[in-house]
């Protein structure tokens, strides 16, 4: 199923590769097709250490590493459903070589001593799932787009009057790190400021935490934050902060850790596997942490150390919950630097009758996100 086809330039001519999957044997299986109609078995491919419960949208491409044309890598991305109690939905990308015919991944499974992993978590949150890449794009960029929800609780959600909602496109790219090839994802910028943006200047956060100036509502907005760890144990934000809620993004020195705890950002007894605390290794650069963070009505996406770590998070905190502070623990950390961007609302635009025959309701889409009841 979730079939995804493109045209590959072989040596001996351009054909058509469909890449698919046998979702409850967690298998990707190629094909090629000369018109589209007829198509014949390439090959196969699965982990070497089982993953997840079943396997869903795949989908494989190539990317240049460090823009190098003569370095290219392929991308092959999973989604997967994981076991009982281990998550809900989740993706995973492998960094390989395909030769037309099959797709061999760079590192080893997780059990072996290598530097490049065999496959890597595409977005270490709870709400990034089905995530697929858009062919042809201008300048060849690879741009990605996820369904922002879980399985766990996705029929559940406190919204109204729909459910479900995007996350941001994202561009894709290749990098070389040591002796490893990673992968960064970055907002795709185009997102129109609401308002001129505010900056703040650097400013030490000893223990406790520390109210900011700009507040967001409702509306979108944009954070890029520069943190050094100085002698604190932990450090970080509280956005949609209110009466007894917020989403704490945090780092903790011991562990070397972003975290982003929604465990008290407001409504989640409608699943008990909604409340949730997530993490992702990630180093500091110069003691340094970079962030940047997409708040919404109902969601969170932080992206870490420009794009190499990425956790996607709803949130249903009540209306009036729309403070931001910076806290440390531990010790005095500092905040090097703040902006705050407002980013105005997407024109929303609906369709008057619905022009698909036998279909159930119109087209279009509503909102950047869904606001809890």
């Amino acid at each position: 199923r979730d079939p995804k086809v493109f045209r590959y330039d072989s040596p001996t001519g351009p054909y058509w590769v469909m890449v698919a999957v046998e979702a409850t044997e967690r298998k990707v299986v190629l094909y090629r097709s000369e018109d589209l109609m007829r198509w014949t078995y390439l090959s196969e491919f699965t982990s070497a250490e089982p993953v997840g419960r079943i396997w869903e949208c795949p989908d494989l491409f190539p990317l240049p590493v460090d823009g190098d044309p003569e370095n290219v890598k392929w991308v092959l991305i999973v989604n997967l459903d994981r076991e009982t109690g281990e998550g809900g939905s989740a993706g995973i990308f492998f960094i390989g070589d395909f030769d037309g015919v099959a797709f061999t991944p760079a590192g080893g499974p997780p059990s072996a001593a290598a530097d490049q992993p065999e496959w890597e978590w595409l977005d270490h949150g709870r709400d990034c799932y089905a995530t697929v890449s858009f062919n042809n794009t201008p300048d060849d960029r690879r741009i990605l787009v996820g369904w922002m929800s879980n399985w766990d609780y996705a029929r559940a959600v406190p919204t109204s009057p729909w459910r479900g909602a995007m996350a941001l496109p994202r561009e894709a790219t290749l990098h070389r790190r040591g002796p490893r090839v990673v992968l960064r994802q970055r907002a795709v910028p185009g997102l129109a400021p609401g308002e001129p943006a505010q900056a703040l200047g650097a400013r030490d956060l000893p223990e406790g935490s520390l109210g900011l100036g700009p507040s967001g509502g409702l509306e979108p907005y944009l954070i890029e934050a520069i943190f050094d760890s100085g002698t604190s144990a932990e450090f970080g934000l509280l956005i949609r902060e209110g009466v007894d809620q917020a989403t704490r993004i945090a780092y903790t020195m011991e562990r070397g850790e972003l975290v982003v705890d929604r465990t008290s950002a407001g409504k989640g007894c409608f699943s008990p596997s909604f409340p949730s605390t997530e993490t992702v290794a990630i180093e500091l650069v110069g003691g340094r942490l970079s962030l940047s963070i997409y708040v919404d009505a109902s969601s969170v996406e932080v992206f870490a150390q420009d794009g190499l770590a990425t956790i996607t998070e709803q949130i249903f905190p009540s209306p009036a919950s729309t403070g931001i502070s910076a806290y440390s623990v531990g010790g005095t950390a500092q905040l090097v630097s703040l902006r705050f961007t407002p980013l105005a609302s997407a024109a929303v635009t609906r369709l008057p009758s619905d022009p698909v025959p036998g279909g159930t309701g119109a087209l279009g889409r509503q909102s950047s996100s869904a606001v809890a009841d």
